[in-house]
């Protein structure tokens, strides 16, 4: 249970949130968690002018309201608050207006619940201000038409009852099961942060995920390596300029990240714009070392991170043996699909590995099977090399710090590249990169990026390098 006391006041919106999914209440409202996607980005942009406050609003024996935007009004009683999209007045009375993306529903409310309670919540609110008000009103921009909601006693009653029920959840510490097989889900916003079918699936409410195909981001990374450059924002686009000269623009939506070497500056401005754009910047050495990363905020959810700790302090043990089977699993795919040669016997003894990593009684078992397997794996890997023994893309097997080869500098730095971007991806949702579970955390090392990079290694970073090497596309 949650010990902090709750705000006085809840948002009707969250109203909205918490009829539709109570778990999806849960996560934005208590965990403050939020993500866009294309419905929301829509949403946004019909509110767009309602937003904007315009129109005078007197008080209830003060005159009659016409038409006024972007209106906000609480109930202490109710403990609700309300921004109004719209606020329509008529012979004394007051009608919301709230705005919707899309089109009416065909059900015979022409209207979804949510969209109803949200509605009639305002118009509770507003009643409790003093205000004459029976009805409200769903604008659907999609299709432009005007649905009417009248607040009847069994929607007001409806309407209360969420009221208690979102306050009774938001109590509570740990969000509620999400749904069970709910159409909802694939189209909602949060699901990649609720994950509804993998939460249901560990816990056994489910037999296995529903397969769903993740969003390909035409976001990429920046990398601007030109000494003395400068990084800009301007209207929307990323500038690279350099002596006044202009070397490269991206448009903003088209960056995921920004990553500079050595002596490159970054204007305060750009900073401000990627921070509220959600765009971190990687500040690396000339040489190639992370120095340093600035973001905005941190993540919100504290929650996460007192979970993480917890985990991390009973050894993650559970989590280490998926990490190190996923691994095994991983090379062994890759053999199969890309071998030249028999390598029969080295998959069979992955295959091996594999099911004693997911039986494992320590965290230095594992250790001595993933070296057993890396060595069957990097032992083979030469057979899925086109190139001729002896060449300059020659293999006899891994070394390090420093690669002592082409393709080992190869896999060296894809390896430094997963581990960069992961550590991004841990600050963005709200881990400690430097709390891992399989990687004991020590001075300087991002242990869970390296951790979560284990199970990517082969799948991304060999496929990268078996690919530039087979094809040629390095010399």
């Amino acid at each position: 249970m949650s010990t902090d006391p709750l705000p006085d006041l809840l948002p009707v919106r969250m109203l909205n949130e918490y009829t539709y999914c109570p778990r999806l209440f849960h996560l934005e409202w208590v965990q403050a968690q939020f993500a866009h996607n294309a419905d929301t980005t829509e949403g946004a942009f019909h509110h767009r002018r309602v937003d904007q406050p315009k129109g005078p609003v007197p008080a209830p024996d003060d005159g009659e309201i016409r038409r006024a935007q972007s209106v906000t009004v609480s109930s202490e009683r109710l403990g609700l608050i309300a921004k109004i999209d719209l606020l329509e007045g008529d012979d004394g009375k007051v009608r919301p207006v709230d705005t919707k993306r899309g089109h009416p529903p065909d059900t015979p409310h022409r209207a979804w619940e949510p969209e109803r309670v949200q509605v009639c919540a305002q118009g509770l609110v507003l009643r409790d201000a003093g205000y004459v008000c029976d009805e409200g009103v769903l604008y659907f921009a999609g299709a432009r038409t005007r649905i009417p909601v009248r607040f009847d006693d069994d929607l007001v009653g409806r309407t209360l009852e969420l009221v208690d029920e979102a306050r009774q959840v938001a109590a509570i510490g740990d969000p509620p099961a999400p749904l069970l097989d709910s159409p909802k889900c694939p189209r909602c916003s949060l699901v990649g942060i609720c994950l509804p079918d993998e939460v249901n699936t560990l816990r056994e409410r489910q037999e296995r995920p529903r397969r769903l195909l993740a969003r390909v981001s035409e976001a990429r990374p920046l990398y601007v390596t030109e000494q003395g450059a400068r990084v800009g924002h301007r209207k929307g686009r990323v500038t690279v300029k350099k002596a006044k000269q202009e070397l490269a623009s991206a448009r903003m939506i088209d960056v995921s990240q920004v990553v500079v070497w050595g002596n490159v500056q970054v204007s305060t401005q750009a900073l401000r714009a990627f921070f509220a754009a959600e765009v971190p910047v990687c500040y690396l050495s000339y040489g190639g070392w992370f120095s340093g990363m600035a973001t905005g905020l941190p993540g919100k959810n504290v929650e996460l991170r007192r979970r993480q700790h917890l985990v991390a302090a009973r050894g993650g043990l559970e989590i280490s043996r998926a990490i190190v089977a996923g691994k095994i699993a991983n090379a062994r795919v890759l053999l199969r699909r890309n071998a030249r040669s028999d390598i029969s016997d080295v998959v069979e003894r992955l295959a091996s590995l594999r099911d004693q990593a997911t039986e494992a009684i320590s965290v230095a078992s594992l250790l001595g099977i993933e070296g057993a397997a890396a060595r069957d794996y990097f032992q083979s890997f030469a057979a899925m090399l086109t190139g001729d023994p002896g060449g300059p893309f020659d293999f006899e097997g891994r070394n390090r710090r420093p690669p002592r080869d082409p393709v080992n500098a190869l896999l060296s730095f894809v390896y430094g590249l997963i581990a960069k971007d992961l550590t991004v991806a841990c600050h963005a949702v709200g881990f400690d990169p430097y709390l891992g579970f399989y990687h004991r955390p020590r001075f300087g090392r991002p242990a869970l990026a390296l951790d979560l990079a284990e199970e990517f290694r082969h799948l991304v970073g060999d496929s990268v390098v078996l690919q530039v090497v087979n094809n040629g596309e390095v010399t």
